[in-house]
């Protein structure tokens, strides 16, 4: 069965990729840090600017979340060639997951009624000429999907 591309969302976050931070507690009370809000924001907004209002997958509905996270590449090159072929992927922070965590927080009630609705989430980190994050969201059609 051929997807609707309609049911196809695909968007790209500007900047150097966050992870979803911890709650800070101070006497007594949590709050969500400045930067992770500042995040999710900007994911939004990236989301709206594409897209407005008008695709929103209601209740139920399970989904597939793919992310990109593309990472500055480092200044110098290692001169040890082992290092430099460990050096093909970024395995600096954020976590994959806390990448995952504040992109599907963010587009809470917004692309989709609740982010429990992602069955399968994949979060890639690679490095690239300019520092960014791609998200494509769709339906799954099925297990193989």
């Amino acid at each position: 069965m051929q997807m609707d591309e309609s049911r196809i969302i695909q968007f790209s976050v500007p900047g150097e990729p966050r992870g979803k931070a911890r709650p800070r507690v101070v006497n007594g009370h949590a709050y969500t840090p400045s930067g992770t809000v500042s995040y999710e924001a900007g994911v939004v907004l990236a989301y709206r600017n594409r897209y407005a209002d008008r695709i929103r997958w209601e209740k139920g509905v399970p989904l597939k979340m793919k992310i990109t996270a593309c990472y500055p590449r480092p200044g110098t090159p290692s001169r040890n060639v082992r290092l430099r072929d460990k050096m093909q992927q970024p395995t600096r922070k954020p976590d994959a997951d806390n990448i995952g965590k504040i992109v599907a927080d963010a587009l809470n009630g917004i692309a989709y009624y609740d982010d429990a609705q992602i069955v399968d989430l994949r979060v890639r980190k690679i490095y690239s000429d300019d520092p960014y994050v791609v998200v494509e969201i769709r339906e799954m059609e099925d297990e193989t999907d």
